[in-house]
């Protein structure tokens, strides 16, 4: 990078951690800071959601996929919008009735504490995984870019957010949001405009070779961006990240109405398919205008070509632009990762509910899990899968089975003895369908294993979604023993 890339990508990280503390300012309890007082307003959420579900995996790995195929992976974003309108409609009227802090709350609202705190445990397991993935995967551009190592990489990212998200919370996170979302489409929109002049025949030459396809007819349960596969994979997908993950729940709790989440929500999908398609062209027009990139890994592929091609500041731009997606994802994970340990374990086990000392103990679960991921990106180590894939499989994981849990609640004979076995059982279940091919390696691949690592990662939230609900169904047949021995005593006392 040339001198003023580096006084761009700088000052970027400067100003967003300078403008954050100070969005922050005069926080006075923890409503405040993990739900900005209900009062942020609707088309920031929407745009907030959009970054936040973004990363430095999208602005890695989409183009990576659109260079090294096409523009099919397009059908899971339409999936996307498919699973937020469900959400909207059918869930947040649940989320709209009561004053929740968390997603999880409502479940134990339904069956109890101990509902409660297993879903909330689920998600902190899930999202600490999937987002040192994801954190990870920005230092592969900066490692290339910057000449950084990852481990410098990944402390500076970590650092750099974790100082803004202790002191703004929701309020700070969201505003940094909208100002990192326009930052990076920024960067795509110029990569492409350089890709496309640099292109023999520009986007003319990609289409003639197939790079522009966008539907994949075919019916297969293997190719993850087949339509069927993508857009009921995509649905269900959406529908557990949207409706039951607290880093975007908790961006709808922060909204003014149910009018205005649903506008949020519904609003972010339509965004995030106008997204999915910038970065996918800029991957369909370097196939043409970077031969050279046609022997590296698919998520090397952007990162050279910023290097090769991108001057003027546009690299620093550029840099800036992965920074910014990373950074609004972190900083959302962080907060939505507090925010659970807070008002999911420590308030209700204590008995603390004092708005101020709430605040304190955010702030204290801030720090930790701020630490705990950045520790987490540090241990991840490179593959080849596609990092875009990686996170996805690992949030994919227990996402079937917190939507599930979710399903069972409007099931009145399902106790919570049938829901928490279920959400154990179904997230250990897919743990083996997601680590199949592994788990094959080591055992001498018996058939079973063989097929489900076969499997499209799409169709992880629809499997783990119908093993949950089917072992709760199940468990809710089994009658209480206590119950029974009462009915046996009455029916002793009538003869």
């Amino acid at each position: 990078m040339r001198p003023v890339d580096w006084i761009v990508a700088a000052a970027y990280l400067l100003g967003v951690v300078a403008a954050g503390t100070w969005l922050g300012r005069r926080q006075t309890g923890a409503s405040d800071y993990f739900l900005g007082r209900h009062r942020l307003p609707w088309w920031a959420i929407l745009l907030s959601i959009v970054a936040a579900e973004t990363s430095a995996i999208t602005v890695i790995s989409v183009p990576g996929i659109g260079y090294a195929t096409d523009l099919t992976f397009l059908q899971l974003a339409i999936g996307y919008l498919i699973g937020r309108i469900g959400v909207a409609w059918l869930l947040l009227p649940s989320y709209a009735a009561g004053q929740l802090q968390t997603a999880y709350q409502l479940l134990g609202t339904r069956w109890g504490g101990g509902a409660r705190r297993t879903s909330s445990a689920v998600f902190m397991v899930t999202r600490a995984l999937a987002d040192s993935v994801r954190l990870f995967a920005t230092a592969i551009p900066l490692a290339v870019i910057t000449g950084w190592s990852y481990p410098v990489s990944i402390v500076v990212l970590g650092g750099a957010t974790l100082l803004y998200t202790y002191a703004g919370g929701l309020r700070s996170v969201v505003w940094m949001d909208v100002v990192q979302l326009g930052v990076y489409l920024l960067a795509g929109a110029a990569a492409l405009v350089v890709a496309v002049h640099l292109a023999p025949g520009g986007l003319a030459a990609a289409a003639a070779a197939g790079k522009l396809r966008v539907l994949d007819v075919r019916v297969s349960l293997t190719a993850p961006y087949a339509l069927g596969t993508a857009l009921i994979g995509g649905a269900l997908l959406s529908a557990a990240s949207h409706g039951t993950d607290q880093l975007i729940v908790q961006r709808l709790l922060a909204t003014r109405s149910l009018r205005e989440a649903r506008l949020a929500l519904v609003g972010s999908g339509v965004v995030v398919i106008l997204q999915f398609a910038l970065f996918l062209t800029v991957g369909a027009a370097m196939w043409t205008a970077f031969p050279a990139g046609r022997g590296l890994r698919s998520d090397e592929v952007f990162p050279r070509f910023i290097v090769g091609h991108l001057s003027g500041g546009l690299a620093g731009l550029a840099v800036a632009g992965l920074l910014a997606a990373t950074m609004s994802t972190h900083a959302s994970a962080i907060n939505a990762l507090a925010s659970t340990t807070t008002h999911d374990y420590y308030a209700p086990l204590s008995g603390r509910d004092d708005d101020a000392h709430l605040l304190r103990v955010g702030r204290l679960f801030t720090l930790v899990w701020g630490t705990i991921l950045v520790v987490g990106a540090l241990l991840f180590r490179q593959q080849e899968t596609p990092v875009v894939q990686v996170a996805l499989s690992v949030a994919s994981l227990t996402y079937g089975a917190l939507l599930g849990a979710f399903v069972l609640a409007r099931f009145r004979r399902v106790r919570q003895r049938d829901v928490v076995p279920a959400l154990i059982a179904g997230s250990l279940l897919m743990g083996v369908v997601v680590f199949a091919r592994a788990l094959a390696a080591a055992l001498g691949h018996p058939s079973l294993l063989v097929t489900l690592g076969a499997l499209a990662w799409t169709w992880y939230v629809p499997l783990g979604t119908a093993l949950t609900v089917g072992i709760g169904l199940a468990a809710s047949l089994v009658p209480d023993a206590r119950q029974h021995g009462h009915m046996d005593a009455q029916e002793r006392e009538r003869r």
